[in-house]
């Protein structure tokens, strides 16, 4: 008997958590006769062996981006790569949502600063915002978040420290997420697959499970399938997977970030997810 066709899921070494996910997609893939490896895309190993790459967990790659970036160019070079290289390399750092809002897209109001910017604090001051959320240009998770006045010393001080080390992006506090978290909608080959809404727990701002969130059904409004869809419209190449995250901002919605790389997909949200994302890779390796 011939070999059962096998593609390779992409991970991180060193995740910041367990992922809760992937089983999922393994089994649903297996149902359609297809083998799937989860291997770190750091490890020494043939990726043209695999018919199919698939950029999946890869959950450190913000602390070593350029060596994350070096080995997506050189393996998307060997293999067929989803998401294509144009995309991550995009979406790695959040200007992109720069650009989008430059486009037409509904963004929360950002201010922007380079790694080493001099006059931060005065940059901030003079957005006579009250409560911000302060955090890296390059990471996941909100890692490196900070919510607190924007006049609180341990912000500025937090400020100083993260444009010390890199670019910065600082944002008004949305109060809707403190009330009713963000939305999520997910997309297989640009098409809608399934939504969940993310709450963060009492008296935090932050949804992630590990910061105490929890999930819970979503059934998403034209207002949000229209800002996905002129999102992903826009993206340098088309996606095999996305997750468009959105929050109510000024009563309408507003595109908080476009997780093309490594988003948790909540595979098992809906009886269908899983083998949603596996028919969309299925196609992509024959």
């Amino acid at each position: 008997m011939p070999a059962s066709p096998r593609i390779v899921l992409v991970t991180g070494a060193e995740m910041a958590k367990p992922d809760p996910e992937t089983h999922h997609l393994v089994a649903a893939l297996a149902q359609l006769g297809i083998e799937a490896d989860i291997v770190p895309w750091s490890a020494p190993v043939d990726w043209a062996a695999w018919p199919l790459v698939v950029v999946r967990t890869p959950w450190d790659y913000f602390r070593r981006l350029p060596e994350f970036l070096a080995w997506a160019e050189a393996t998307s070079r060997l293999t067929p790569f989803v998401n294509p290289l144009a995309v991550i390399d995009w979406n790695c750092h959040k200007q992109y949502l720069r650009q989008l809002a430059a486009e037409g897209i509904p963004t929360v109001p950002t201010l922007w600063l380079d790694k080493g910017c001099a006059d931060a604090r005065a940059q901030l001051a003079a957005r006579g915002w009250g409560e911000v959320v302060v955090k890296p240009a390059v990471s996941i998770g909100a890692i490196g978040a900070l919510r607190a006045m924007a006049s609180d010393p341990a912000c500025l001080a937090h400020l100083d420290s993260l444009v010390a080390d890199g670019d910065v992006m600082v944002q008004p506090f949305v109060t809707s997420v403190a009330e009713a978290g963000e939305v999520s909608l997910v997309y297989f080959g640009g098409h809608f697959s399934h939504a969940i809404r993310k709450q963060p727990a009492a008296g935090d701002f932050r949804v992630q499970d590990m910061y105490g969130g929890t999930v819970h059904p979503h059934q998403p409004t034209e207002a949000e399938l229209a800002v996905a869809d002129a999102v992903l419209a826009r993206t340098p190449a088309p996606t095999t997977y996305a997750r468009i995250d959105l929050v109510e901002f000024a009563g309408a919605p507003a595109l908080m970030e476009a997780e093309l790389i490594e988003p948790e997909l909540f595979l098992g949200a809906t009886a269908e997810a899983a083998m949603n994302f596996a028919r969309v890779l299925r196609d992509a390796a024959s």
